[in-house]
């Protein structure tokens, strides 16, 4: 039997390097001509296969020579949302020299790894909407020009799962089991101690996260490890930030074999309330686009990767990341 996961995969991947001549007509293989693909800040909606290679794949052929995608993961699965239908998910890096500017972002001329999180909704064959987070913030710290003062944790590339088996997985009737681990944790989520931020449910001998679970976060958050290093890394200054944070509005959830994803578009809704990676309180109310991947044990979540917005959120905090970075000292060589 055809695994459609593989087929989609592997169009995605040829898409970035068939010759420009053949772009079109390859593109109309698995890429359905109404197409609609959400982009993260400033690229954001485009409607219709023409705009899509116009304003997306173009741009990333030519600012990245020698350009590959190197999928982390790659699975799917049926939607159990409102929303429904199949989609497959993907943590992937698109690699090359980075030649030419992206999306507001100066290039470097040397090897870059622009990681993003990925959802494509499949029909008939066919790619029929997709949503996209790039960290642009980790692609100029790349450069030489990270725009933010510090990060909370440990800014790495983002590696593949300790198994190496995301790509898509054999298991695939575990996927309902490893969803449900991931929905019991983002139910107990909400409901945090303000003076330890622990949640019931979610450490511990019965807890849904494994002791040494490894988390990786975006520019700005950065990795760690533990719950101690979740806290200590990410949670305590997010929650100080923002403490009316809501979040779980997700369109998609799925589950395949050992690893779930969900996505919000925009997933959470809060005010900024107290200081965050430098910007002091301004009291908008904000929303944040959020894209999450797990690998699970039978019984825990053992890694979780994290896509996040942040152009889009620091853009409502009044902050203008990337033409910020314009006036950044470059690399020595420039």
């Amino acid at each position: 039997m055809t695994d459609e996961r593989a087929g989609i995969q592997g169009f995605l991947a040829a898409l970035l390097r068939c010759h420009d001549a053949d772009l079109d007509a390859f593109a109309a293989t698995h890429l359905a001509p109404g197409a609609v693909f959400d982009v993260c800040a400033p690229v954001e909606r485009l409607e219709g296969r023409g705009a899509i290679l116009a304003r997306f794949i173009r741009p990333l052929r030519a600012a990245l020579r020698h350009l590959n995608r190197r999928d982390e993961m790659f699975f799917g699965g049926t939607n159990t949302r409102a929303e429904g239908g199949t989609w497959m998910a993907s943590v992937t890096h698109y690699v090359g020299r980075f030649a030419a500017p992206l999306f507001g972002v100066r290039a470097s001329d040397r090897l870059v790894f622009l990681r993003s999180g990925e959802f494509y909704r499949v029909e008939g064959g066919k790619i029929v909407h997709a949503r996209i987070i790039l960290d642009l913030i980790d692609l100029l710290r790349q450069t030489g020009r990270y725009p933010l003062p510090f990060s909370y944790g440990a800014e790495i590339k983002f590696p593949g799962p300790v198994t190496h088996d995301g790509v898509c997985p054999a298991d695939r009737a575990r996927g309902a089991q490893s969803l449900g681990i991931v929905e019991a944790m983002l139910g107990a989520l909400h409901d945090y101690d303000p003076g330890t931020f622990g949640s019931r449910q979610q450490t511990g001998i019965d807890g849904l996260w494994a002791e040494d679970f490894l988390w990786y976060g975006p520019a700005g958050i950065g990795s760690t490890t533990g719950w101690a290093g979740f806290v200590d890394h990410h949670r305590a200054a997010f929650l100080r930030a923002f403490p009316d944070r809501k979040g779980g509005n997700h369109y998609c959830r799925i589950g395949d074999g050992a690893y779930a994803a969900v996505s919000g578009w925009p997933s959470m809704t809060m005010t900024h309330q107290g200081p965050y990676l430098g910007v002091p309180a301004t009291g908008r109310a904000l929303t944040l686009r959020v894209m999450d991947f797990y690998r699970c044990t039978e019984t825990q979540i053992a890694e979780n990767w994290v896509l996040l917005d942040y152009v889009d959120l620091l853009n409502q905090m009044g902050r203008d990341v990337l033409a910020e970075a314009g006036a950044l000292p470059g690399l020595p060589h420039e």
